[in-house]
């Protein structure tokens, strides 16, 4: 089995540039991923921010930087589930897989699997998912300029979300569970928006149309509701039994889940991210990470770019300082 300078868990923008750094400074690279390369640009429909492209289908995007990499004959890309990453010193780390308990070995790794939407699984979620349902407003929100938007969550980045769309979309409509639980003031720049009605308390129960998205069915759950919010109910509309509210669009923003359960073990974890310096760096020599994985301020495609191209550079620096 050969041992590789690298291997990389994850094939999305972070994995990918980082693979490229890394074959430039004559590392070999093995690049691992149990889907298409990509992360989440593939279910993506429209970029608009990113460098150099005013407006770019996501998968397109994605299969640009794949096509990229496979310019380099240093670099092996292989379909695989990551479930374990061992690290066996300075030089010596192991990547174990699901398929057939395979193991590689690297001399560095990276994690680069990014994070996964929570999701509702409701009706019509994965139809619309990419096309009329986003998870990102600052890649997606122009899109609903002079439109019928809704926001499905009421925590912080569904409210500061909001404040965005706001300024975008013709009406934003704004369902959540319970009530707001973002910070007060926050909350209270939302509501003095003109074009913003925020219906607490509801239960999104399905999305409605069929070749595009045309509104989100609600129920109010208000006789369940839970008290440790607060009177929520008193300051926002009441939307009162079962309805469909009509929209162009729907944002979820009801959280995030790093994909990092196979590196549980190796002490790098903050709430479920990977802790790195700014050299990309883990608690554990020769391990880095990048991308929307780490601990970071701004969640995108171009900030992946960066880390991983960091990552990349800095693990030929490892391997060289070890190998003196």
């Amino acid at each position: 089995m050969p041992l590789y300078d690298l291997i990389i868990v994850g094939a999305g923008p972070a994995g990918m540039t980082a693979a490229i750094y890394a074959a430039r400074a004559d590392l070999t690279v093995l690049m691992l991923d149990k889907l298409a390369p990509g992360g989440q640009l593939i279910n993506t429909n429209e970029i608009q921010n990113y460098t150099g492209f005013d407006n770019i289908n996501g998968a397109e995007l994605a299969m640009k930087m794949f096509e990229h990499t496979q310019t380099y004959e240093r670099i092996t890309f292989d379909y695989r589930t990551v479930v374990a990453v061992r690290d066996k010193g300075p030089l010596l780390k192991e990547v174990v897989c699901e398929e057939d308990g395979a193991v590689f070995e690297g001399k560095t790794v990276l994690i680069a699997t990014g994070t996964r939407h929570r999701v509702l699984d409701a009706p019509g979620e994965d139809r619309f998912s990419g096309n009329g349902i986003s998870w990102c407003a600052v890649c997606d929100g122009e899109q609903m300029r002079g439109k019928d938007c809704v926001v499905v969550g009421g925590g912080n980045s569904a409210v500061e979300e909001s404040l965005f769309l706001a300024d975008i979309a013709k009406s934003l409509t704004i369902v959540t569970m319970l009530g707001l639980t973002a910070d007060p003031m926050v909350c209270d720049r939302l509501r003095q928006k003109e074009n913003v009605k925020i219906y607490v308390y509801q239960d999104v129960l399905g999305f409605e149309g069929e070749t595009k998205l045309t509104g989100v069915r609600v129920r109010n759950n208000e006789n369940d509701k839970d008290p440790r919010f607060g009177p929520a109910d008193t300051v926002d509309e009441k939307l009162m039994g079962e309805h469909v509210i009509p929209c162009d669009g729907v944002f979820e923003f009801i959280g995030l889940i790093p994909t990092t359960e196979f590196c549980q073990d190796l002490g790098i974890l903050d709430r479920g991210y990977v802790t790195v310096d700014a050299h990309m760096r883990t608690g554990v020599p020769g391990v880095f990470a990048a991308g929307d994985v780490i601990v970071k301020f701004l969640r995108q495609s171009i900030t992946a770019c960066s880390d991983g191209a960091i990552a990349g550079q800095e693990a030929a620096h490892y391997i060289q300082a070890h190998e003196i």
